[in-house]
């Protein structure tokens, strides 16, 4: 069964075969992954026509895949676009929580996408483990540099990630390295947002429409501390272990040294409301290495490591 997108605006004239293929033309069919089809509102329409137009006139694709909702569904749109002549792109390092590289691989399967796995060593970068504000600076540039590297071996193909118009705000070092490696972002450009993302996201059918955000491991690290590879270690079995007990989605383990800190969704804090349960999370975070384990009351709030930083307090000043 198909997915049918009707594009109202004037579509641009791309080479006859690509039309001959049928990868794009006025009324293009996508298919949905539940074969169910739906109707796309006029607004979402009209941004998701621009994605594929600028998918199909990158012809082929290389695409940076993390296995989140915004990177899946640029993945997927490519695919539906271009057919063969796209390739998910996958970075493995310490910083990548070991559950994500396993959901990717899952989903690259679902998707019938060719998948690569490659290797990132941000951890050798005294740059980067030295966890300066721009930390993510400094891995996204190695990230956009292994994407070339690539991309020049595979002869041809463009490198596209999942960045949508909500990341291009505020604190983004990350952003500002994968723009001056010249990596298209095709959601972000056709003005998409993240209510966007998990919309069409889910009209594909995409399991993985409603996922929590989930930045890397080193993100649970205060400014200023070393990132290590037993830190980040300790942290990933920390989240795995409380996800096991309470079955919370959005979590983050933050790492103040002796101390750590569990922010979990607003939504979600009464899944502790346990005694025995609290006792299993400290006791397991402790023989982690964490000396003091604490719930944050509030929640999860993103970016709550910036507004305890003092690196990034002086930034502000």
């Amino acid at each position: 069964m198909f997915l049918a997108l009707m594009f109202t605006r004037e579509m641009p004239k791309y080479d006859e075969h690509l039309i001959g293929n049928k990868m794009l033309t006025a009324d293009t069919t996508l298919r949905s992954l539940g074969g169910q089809a739906v109707t796309i509102p006029a607004d979402l329409s009209e941004k998701t026509s621009r994605v594929v137009g600028e998918l199909t006139s990158c012809n082929r694709v290389l695409a940076a895949f993390s296995g989140g909702i915004d990177s899946t569904l640029i993945t997927y749109l490519a695919k539906l676009t271009l057919g063969e002549n796209v390739i998910a792109v996958t970075a493995n390092s310490p910083s990548l929580p070991s559950l994500e590289l396993t959901e990717a691989k899952k989903l690259a399967t679902l998707m019938q996408v060719k998948h690569i796995i490659i290797r990132t060593d941000e951890l050798n970068d005294p740059n980067y483990i030295s966890n300066p504000t721009n930390r993510c600076y400094f891995c996204k540039k190695e990230l956009g540099e292994k994407l070339i590297q690539l991309a020049d071996q595979m002869g041809g193909y463009a490198i596209v990630d999942g960045t949508n118009a909500e990341d291009l705000q505020g604190h983004r070092p990350g952003a500002a390295a994968l723009t001056e490696k010249g990596i298209r972002r095709p959601l972000a450009q056709a003005g998409m947002n993240k209510k966007d993302v998990r919309e069409l996201a889910k009209l594909l059918g995409l399991p993985n429409f409603d996922k929590p955000s989930m930045p890397c491991l080193s993100s649970r690290v205060a400014y200023g501390e070393i990132i290590s590879p037993e830190r980040l270690l300790r942290i990933e079995r920390s989240e795995n272990l409380i996800r096991s007990l309470t079955g919370v989605k959005e979590l983050r383990v933050r790492d103040h040294g002796a101390v750590a800190r569990i922010e979990v969704g607003r939504d979600e804090r009464k899944l502790f409301f346990d005694e025995v349960l609290l006792d299993k999370i400290s006791e397991g975070l402790r023989s982690f290495g964490f000396d003091h384990v604490a719930v944050d009351l509030a929640g999860y709030r993103s970016g709550s490591m910036n507004q305890s930083s003092p690196a990034m307090r002086d930034r502000k000043q």
